[in-house]
């Protein structure tokens, strides 16, 4: 019997934990995505009229966070073009981003700049 009530209590104390646990993962989502959609925004725009010559197409990984201030830091550049990695770190560093979505969170964006006419 003492066996039966330890394990009722077990059981009622582990859905109670989940109960309090439970969150709106499709909310989260949603606004995962429109922060990851904004950032794109951003940083598509922020790269405009590049100065850089390119005889090729470039890719690059960019890695970035967005502070408190809502200001855009970039972590990281994963490209083989030197020019292009600063361009892209002068571009974007300390930016301001139009929403507080976004503060204090990692972003991971793909960039494409194309060769020069």
């Amino acid at each position: 019997m003492r066996t039966l009530k330890m394990l009722l209590l077990i059981v009622s104390i582990t859905f109670s934990s989940i109960a309090s646990a439970d969150t709106n993962p499709v909310e989260d989502l949603k606004k995962t995505n429109s922060s990851n959609q904004l950032i794109s925004q951003t940083v598509s725009k922020l790269l405009e009229d590049s100065y850089v010559q390119l005889n090729a197409d470039t890719k690059a990984t960019v890695k970035l966070a967005v502070n408190k201030d809502g200001e855009i830091v970039v972590l990281y550049v994963e490209t083989n073009n030197e020019d292009v990695e600063a361009y892209i770190k002068n571009r974007l560093n300390y930016k301001k981003v139009s929403s507080d979505m976004a503060n204090g969170k990692y972003f991971t964006v793909p960039v494409t700049m194309l060769k020069t006419k």
